[in-house]
């Protein structure tokens, strides 16, 4: 066991670029995660990690060892997963992640929900409406909200979610409200979900002429959803936000739904998990559980 878990070190710190990284993901200290790697090292009688104060980086023998190991690790994954489908108890970890919105407001009040049928499945939760990559980052089950493709990882839908153009009684009274949708780029603060790599630098509303892009801009922007929120909610501009996100500030009129004739168009919310993870009970039944509920919840939000 200790070399196995030696080996699980060594790929997450080869796939995270940092040994206290790695650990972390694992929940061992950067001391214990360091040791294991040297442990393998001497078992080995090879250097793994080219060392510098400011980088580390896998030797040519360590990145050739990293393929065998992983896909070491990876067979021993699915023949676990065949033993646990003839338990009556799955147990294990599953490493999950979603939009900060759609997390905090749709996933994560489902997860205790699941953990009380089955006690023995540990959830890890990671939000960001960053995008992530499943495999670096070591995950079992990405919910997302918006462009669902990827042809090496398994889709899920659970529903298309309304988006609406949004901004508080305050900014509208200050700017006007637009009646166009070009009149978004003339004189409007576009409040704007940006991070490296974002695909989000225009928006796209539904006309009777079908889908209009617009290049929108705005003084500033943000990588968290929640922020964009409070921003519209303080004046300060216009938010393209899922319509459930925002419910509960229009019902109190708090913020007021623009251009409601070419609506911002639906963004498809689902999960993505790998092929290969779905012949594991624990997750087969997490993603049936959750895609399920979270279908449910939206329908009344």
């Amino acid at each position: 066991m200790p070399y196995l878990e030696s080996l699980k070190v060594f790929v997450r710190v080869v796939e995270l670029g940092s040994i206290t990284a790695g650990g972390r993901d694992l929940r061992l200290t950067p001391a214990v995660a360091s040791n294991r790697v040297k442990e393998l090292e001497s078992r080995l009688g090879v250097r793994l990690f080219n060392r510098t104060t400011r980088n580390l980086s896998p030797t040519e023998v360590g990145k050739v060892f990293y393929d065998h190991a992983k896909t070491v690790i990876e067979h021993l994954e699915d023949a676990e997963a065949v033993v646990a489908g003839f338990s009556d108890t799955p147990r294990g970890v599953i490493s999950v992640t979603a939009p900060l919105g759609v997390g905090r407001r749709i996933i994560a009040p489902l997860i205790p929900r699941f953990s009380e049928t089955y006690p023995e499945v540990q959830i890890r939760l990671r939000l960001s409406d960053r995008k992530v990559d499943m495999f670096e980052d070591g995950l079992d089950v990405a919910f997302v909200l918006g462009e669902l493709v990827d042809s090496n990882l398994k889709l899920r839908k659970i529903k298309d979610c309304d988006r609406v153009l949004v901004a508080a009684p305050s900014y509208v009274e200050r700017f006007g409200e637009p009646e166009r949708p070009e009149d978004l780029l003339r004189g409007h603060n576009c409040l704007l979900l940006r991070f490296p790599r974002s695909p989000e630098y225009f928006w796209t509303l539904k006309t009777p002429e079908g889908p209009r892009k617009l290049e929108v801009t705005g003084r500033f922007d943000a990588d968290d959803g929640d922020v964009l929120t409070e921003w519209a909610l303080d004046g300060r501009g216009i938010a393209n936000k899922p319509r459930f996100d925002v419910a509960r500030h229009l019902a109190s009129g708090d913020l007021v739904e623009l251009l409601p004739q070419t609506p911002p168009m639906p963004a498809s919310f689902g999960c993505l998990y790998p092929h290969r993870k779905f012949q594991d009970p624990k997750i087969r039944l997490f993603v049936d559980f959750m895609t399920s509920e979270a279908r449910k919840r939206l329908e009344v939000l």
